[in-house]
């Protein structure tokens, strides 16, 4: 292979039609030609793979880029290839005509050469234009005296301009002190420098460039060369990705970024709010797997979605407990995203973190304020038919028992009106808690309302299992409970329904419970009751009753009779006694103890106290119209009407409207009444007092009321009972008409006049007047009458 030859003086002379004229020695040692070999042949003939009909077109070609250096291929003597660089300078003469060129060989190798040889003698003219940036060559003066296009566009000056400008004069005045160090220490340090400034373009524009330089020893001088990138695109990227970075340290959600290393997916970056939540420093988890935090035996099958996810590098949310570094609990809201590199593989996932504890916290209190009872804690209603459902659903699949005990307190308003409410609710959370210790945890206890309450025993093995089951805690229910140094006793009436046998929908085993237990409240206290058939009629009729009052005063069916008190020494009317009645359509006239029970349970008596209240306010006007005045009408009211906040306010109201005198009234309570609501008594009887009206006692006798209380209720007359008036017989007056005489005597020691009502015989007449009572009552007198009849009794009957 032909040896590459050193060509610097290579040349040759050519005429105008591509003929060589001259060949000097250095081209016959390059090419292997003589001088008589060359000369007059064209050079085409020196080219190789030119055919011979080609050689002049050749020469016109390569004569045509004259000013311009061609690569070509030359054949050599010995038959290898030369590879140089052929330059073409024509000569013209004093006419200004091109008579011959100047051809200069350079750069020359062959195939031998290596590549970073052909290469490296590469012009640095023909490179510096190619350079994706910007490239100079600097005097210690800071003068250009060598630069690229690229260095043009970005100063926007022209070449003569870039010739003669300085390299300080390219930045502002508060960067051209850095410039100039940096230019000092590459030609007195001989250092490399690298420096990030903006070029001030002519137009004021500045581009932000990434210069750097090094010393150059050049042909006996020393320069700087050096190079620019322009960072305009990445100082945008660098803005974006602060940015993001401010972003994500602002964010008030935790976000961590972890790296999939095998299984594991060690933490890469944690933001603030991160280290807020969890309690971790970026320090004490960066390279820590993720799971670190994870509350153990929690939450298993949201971490299965979770690994899940990771495995199938999918984004996925979850919801599970966590730990603070502190070991407490939070609630963690995940979301994962993967994160894909150029190839489509994920390499990162983006976890974004939010502590929903408070929310949770929140939801939970709401979810069992929705679903419990806020006084005692226990399911309430809503709770309550959701779990009898679930354990019918159970007990139909496995074929089991479940029982439903409906659990009413005995006289519980008599513990509010003795005790207080406050005593009341204290009770209420006794029994609850009494309740919750008999059971099971698979059963539920209930508050219905007020105090009722309802358990659900499921998995039943037999009624005999669950007869014990209730009666341990029925027992348990019978102790007192203690308040303020005081014992309240406690009992309760349970009706119990078992399904299958007693209903088989949530609904139908609470009604039949309750039916049993208002069985067992009307037979005794503290009585259990399971529910059977024959009950169901007895509460039908009771439903049919209840729907009959319900429309009883519209259809017009209550009618008011009037019984009148005679004054025992004068026999003239003394007062009457307001009798209501009801006209049933079916079972004919219904006195009140055939209703009233019932409409005292329902809460009808307050409606129907109000109509008997008007009604005995338009008799007392007629009465008032026939110029009677003085004889009052006593209504019998119940503990559910007066217990009404707006109760004496409603008195007050109907007599004005009726232009009546409060004396004309009379409120009349049963002596049980006294017993058992004493704290209500004695505010009514203040306000009446404060209105005017008198309180009459009923059923004096029956009960064993206070003395002292009765004294300081100023009543103002009591009425014997019945039972102590009944006992007065005829033949043995001294010994069946002991309590009479008592109760007469008592009256009168606490100088309250005394009334003996339901007299039915002369003996009991001639005996309670002997015995000095003021009034007597009974059908020996008067059967109760009509209003008309009555307005003409008293009419005949009391003094002009």
């Amino acid at each position: 292979m032909f040896m590459s030859i050193p060509t610097a003086n290579a040349a040759f002379l050519v005429d105008e039609t591509g003929i060589i004229m001259t060949w000097n020695d250095s081209a016959r040692l390059l090419l292997g030609f003589s001088a008589s070999d060359a000369i007059g042949q064209p050079v085409g003939a020196l080219l190789a793979g030119v055919a011979s009909e080609d050689k002049t077109e050749r020469w016109r070609g390569l004569a045509a880029d004259h000013g311009r250096t061609n690569k070509v291929v030359l054949r050599h003597a010995g038959g290898g290839s030369v590879y140089a660089e052929l330059a073409l300078s024509p000569q013209g003469g004093p006419d200004g005509i091109i008579h011959y060129w100047v051809a200069a060989i350079d750069n020359v190798h062959d195939d031998s050469t290596p590549e970073y040889v052909r290469v490296g003698r590469t012009p640095l003219a023909n490179v510096v234009d190619t350079l994706p940036g910007t490239f100079y060559a600097i005097n210690r003066d800071g003068r250009f005296v060598l630069w690229n296009n690229n260095h043009e566009r970005i100063t926007e000056l022209m070449p003569e301009e870039v010739a003669v400008a300085n390299a300080l004069e390219l930045f502002d005045l508060k960067t051209r002190p850095l410039i100039a160090d940096s230019i000092r220490r590459v030609f007195d340090n001989n250092e490399e420098v690298e420096i990030e400034a903006d070029v001030v373009a002519r137009s004021g524009r500045e581009t932000p460039m990434l210069l750097c330089g090094s010393r150059v020893s050049c042909n006996g001088g020393e320069y700087l060369f050096g190079m620019g990138l322009d960072l305009t695109r990445r100082r945008a990227q660098e803005q974006q990705l602060r940015l993001r970075e401010r972003a994500l340290h602002a964010a008030s959600n935790g976000i961590v970024i972890t790296r999939i290393d095998g299984n594991d997916c060690p933490i890469e970056y944690v933001n603030p709010a991160f280290e807020r939540i969890s309690g971790y420093r970026a320090e004490d988890v960066i390279g820590r797997d993720s799971r670190f935090m994870a509350a153990p035996g929690m939450d298993g099958n949201e971490r299965a979605r979770l690994h899940d996810a990771i495995a199938a590098r999918r984004p996925v949310s979850v919801v599970f407990r966590n730990m603070r570094k502190n070991g407490e609990l939070f609630w963690n809201d995940l979301s994962i995203t993967p994160v894909l590199d150029e190839e489509g593989n994920t390499t990162h996932f983006i976890g974004v973190i939010m502590d929903v504890t408070a929310t949770k916290q929140r939801t939970a209190l709401l979810e069992h304020e929705v679903n419990h009872d806020a006084l005692t804690g226990l399911a309430n209603r809503n709770l309550l038919w959701d779990r009898l459902e679930q354990s019918l659903h159970l007990a139909q699949r496995q074929k089991s028992l479940v029982a439903t005990v409906l659990i009413d307190l005995n006289n519980f308003k008599t513990i509010n009106d003795t005790h207080g409410h406050e005593a009341g609710d204290v009770v209420l959370k006794v029994v609850a808690k009494r309740l919750l210790a008999s059971v099971r945890d698979s059963d539920t206890v209930a508050r219905l309302s007020g105090d009722e309450f309802v358990l659900v025993l499921v998995n039943q093995p037999s009624l005999r299992f669950t007869l014990r089951m209730i009666e341990r805690l029925r027992q348990g229910l019978t102790q007192p409970v203690s308040f303020m140094h005081k014992e309240i006793e406690v009992g309760a009436s349970l009706g119990v329904s078992v399904y299958p046998h007693d209903g088989h929908t949530a609904a139908e085993l609470v009604r039949s419970a309750d039916v049993a237990m208002y069985h067992a409240k009307a037979t005794g206290r503290n009585e259990i009751h399971f529910f059977s058939s024959e009950m169901k009629s007895t509460t039908d009729a009771r439903q049919r009753l209840d729907a009959g009052m319900a429309h009883a005063i519209e259809r017009g069916e209550l009618f008011m009779l009037y019984q009148p008190c005679i004054d025992a020494r004068t026999g003239t009317v003394k007062s009457f006694e307001a009798l209501l009645r009801w006209r049933h359509p079916e079972r004919g006239v219904l006195l009140p103890s055939a209703f009233l029970a019932e409409a005292e349970e329902s809460g009808r008596i307050v409606q129907f106290g109000a109509w008997v209240l008007d009604q005995v306010c338009t008799f007392l006007h007629d009465l008032k119209e026939l110029g009677v005045n003085a004889v009052p009408v006593s209504v019998n009211v119940s503990a559910r009407e007066y217990m009404q906040q707006d109760f004496v306010a409603n008195i007050a109201r109907r007599l004005a409207e009726h232009g009546l005198p409060p004396d004309s009234l009379q409120i009349e309570l049963r002596e049980e009444a006294l017993i058992r609501n004493p704290g209500q008594v004695r505010d009514l009887a203040t306000q009446l007092r404060e209105l005017g009206l008198t309180l009459s006692v009923d059923e004096f006798g029956q009960g064993m009321s206070d003395l002292g209380f009765l004294r300081e209720l100023s009543v103002g007359q009591l009425k014997l009972s019945k039972q102590a008036v009944h006992a007065i017989a005829d033949d043995n007056a001294r010994e069946g008409s002991v309590m009479a005489r008592t109760l007469i005597d008592i009256g009168h020691n606490l100088q309250m006049p005394v009334i003996g009502e339901a007299v039915e015989t002369r003996s009991q007449m001639e005996f309670l007047t002997a015995q000095g009572c003021e009034g007597l009552q009974g059908v020996w007198f008067s059967e109760p009458m009509e209003a008309a009849a009555a307005r003409e009794l008293v009419r005949d009957r009391t003094p002009a």
